[in-house]
């Protein structure tokens, strides 16, 4: 029998787990086991053509997979009418029964994998006895539902990059697990179905880890709360600080509020800037959300333990918007309270209703509307309408071209000191939206519309202007061509590039008026009104150099 473990993943760059791990606890006892993946752009039939020719495929489903996954399986029937499917994963781990329905799709396995999984390999066809698979037989859909829970140890000794070519494993993010199970229970997060925690062997750990971050370079951590236990976190970070290599970024999924001060102390006496990254979940301030949710938070702490590590550690924050009970004006200050924390990427994502999670069970009591198509993101409730949903996605869209990005830093700063940060990227989002398409567009697009509604909706700023117009220059590494507001003349530029000794053969200039001190803004971030010269210097290589001078001390 020959069998094929695959996935389609989102990107090229990313590597699925799953499938590694049950390659590699099943290869040496089958020998006709293999490995592929793909991705969600590939044509449905180039990749059923890849899998046409064994006997059974077994796809690892996920949200963001699982239309194009059905959709290969339908072509592989078509292409072959004797190879079976076989589906795996959380997308098909709960309501199930639907896609078992469909002609082509022959088993499924619910739950953890590697027991199941193992089975079906010794046991095929006879797999009546197989535990959480289900089949149809006869007519009628077979399933025999039982606890198994994988023994971590069974881990040790196994490498799942082992297989991998090396030099793939540097352009990609390589996924390490440490640990499964969540203490936490938000209603919204599959994760929260299993809160037994159990961790992989410690040096097993440790291998697996030195093996990544000397062939690979991101390296990201699949545990929803990594640093739930102090001595455990610690014992990784210092075994990460004995070995990494240069290049190397780490990504921990942590809960903030609960970091440990001896955490927070070894990440500041220790830790190299940019060596580690963390995705904080945030996901609303509003506490009766919280609660309605089973969620547990103290906003305030989780905000001083960002404070206190943000000097060392690239910030992920993530807002959920869609959770019962948050209304518009709940959103909009949860917004406001966390864009204030200015990490480097805020992801404002949208509720989604999981198969499995109680949210998903409890949506008629919130007259909660959502998409019967993965991702099932919502459309409305009775917190917000789907007008109100539609302004916040184009909100996103803004805060994604503009600051995740990144290409208004200084912009959004100045903006979140004077106005509402919210209300400016809402705005600006409906407007881009009128004016362009989000999805096609040139850099240019990108600053003259934000120009352009600066101008009309802040008429009266002078200062708007000036940032933006900065902001777009500073975007390049060759000098652009000229855009928004006009340059100095070109004798006031020629007597500064001479009175400063600027050497004009090797570099490019842009010289621009401004009336505040650029360098109070971006240092201290204060705007101190001041009429000075921003000389921008362009080598080719790398974002240009800024020079300040007064206007006073050039003769005009």
């Amino acid at each position: 029998m020959r069998v094929l473990l695959t996935t389609l993943n989102a990107k090229y760059i990313h590597m699925n787990l799953a499938i590694r791990l049950l390659y590699e606890l099943n290869r040496q006892q089958h020998p006709n086991l293999f490995w592929k993946e793909f991705t969600i752009r590939q044509s449905p039939e180039e990749i059923a053509e890849a899998c046409s020719g064994y006997d059974v495929v077994a796809f690892s489903c996920y949200i963001w997979n699982i239309t194009q996954t059905l959709k290969v399986c339908e072509a592989v029937k078509l292409k072959n009418p004797s190879v079976k499917s076989l589906l795996g994963g959380p997308e098909v781990s709960y309501e199930w029964e639907p896609v078992l329905q469909l002609n082509y799709i022959d088993y499924i396995i619910t739950g953890e994998g590697e027991i199941p999984f193992h089975e079906f390999l010794n046991r095929y066809p006879q797999v009546d006895e197989v535990p959480n698979l289900a089949f149809k037989k006869e007519g009628a859909i077979v399933y025999s539902e039982r606890s198994v829970m994988y023994d971590m140890s069974n881990f040790i000794g196994v490498n799942p990059y082992i297989q991998d070519p090396v030099a793939d494993l540097y352009n990609k993010v390589c996924y390490i697990e440490t640990s499964r199970g969540c203490p936490y229970k938000c209603e919204f997060c599959l994760a929260s179905l299993d809160n037994n925690v159990r961790y992989l062997p410690m040096a097993d750990i440790k291998n697996n880890l030195l093996y990544l971050m000397t062939h690979g370079r991101v390296i990201k951590f699949l545990d929803r709360t990594f640093n739930m236990k102090r001595d455990f976190t610690l014992e990784v970070f210092q075994f990460i600080l004995e070995h990494h290599r240069p290049g190397n970024v780490f990504q921990f999924e942590i809960t903030a509020d609960i970091l440990h001060p001896d955490i927070i102390r070894f990440i500041n006496e220790n830790v190299p800037k940019g060596l580690f990254r963390f995705e904080i979940g945030i996901q609303t301030v509003n506490q009766k959300a919280n609660l309605e949710v089973s969620r547990k938070q103290n906003f305030e702490k989780t905000k001083s333990i960002i404070e206190q590590v943000r000097d060392k550690v690239d910030l992920h924050l993530d807002l959920i918007v869609g959770l019962p009970l948050d209304y518009w004006a709940d959103i909009r200050y949860s917004f406001e309270e966390v864009f204030k924390l200015f990490a480097p990427e805020l992801q404002l994502g949208f509720l989604k209703f999981l198969k499995g999670t109680p949210v998903r069970e409890k949506s008629a009591e919130h007259e909660y509307r959502y998409d019967p198509v993965a991702p099932y993101q919502i459309v409305e409730s009775k917190y917000l309408s789907a007008p109100e949903l539609q302004r916040i996605r184009l909100l996103e869209e803004a805060l994604e071209m503009y600051w995740n990005k990144p290409r208004a830093l200084q912009t959004l700063r100045y903006v979140t000191q004077q106005y509402s940060s919210f209300d400016f990227l809402e705005q600006l989002g409906a407007y881009f939206n009128t004016h362009c398409n989000f999805h096609k567009h040139d850099l240019k697009d990108v600053y003259r519309h934000l120009f352009d509604f600066a101008h009309i909706h802040y008429s009266n700023d002078l200062y708007l202007p000036e940032l933006i117009t900065v902001e777009y220059y500073l975007q390049h590494k060759i000098k652009p061509l000229p855009l928004l507001l006009p340059e100095a003349e070109a004798s006031i530029k020629t007597q500064l590039i001479e009175t400063h000794r600027l050497n004009h053969h090797k570099y490019r200039y842009v010289v621009l008026p401004l009336s505040f001190d650029w360098e109070q803004w971006t240092q201290k971030q204060r705007l101190v009104a001041s009429n000075n010269w921003l000389i921008m210097e362009y080598c080719g290589t790398q974002k240009p150099r800024t020079i300040q001078v007064t206007r006073e001390l050039v003769v005009e």
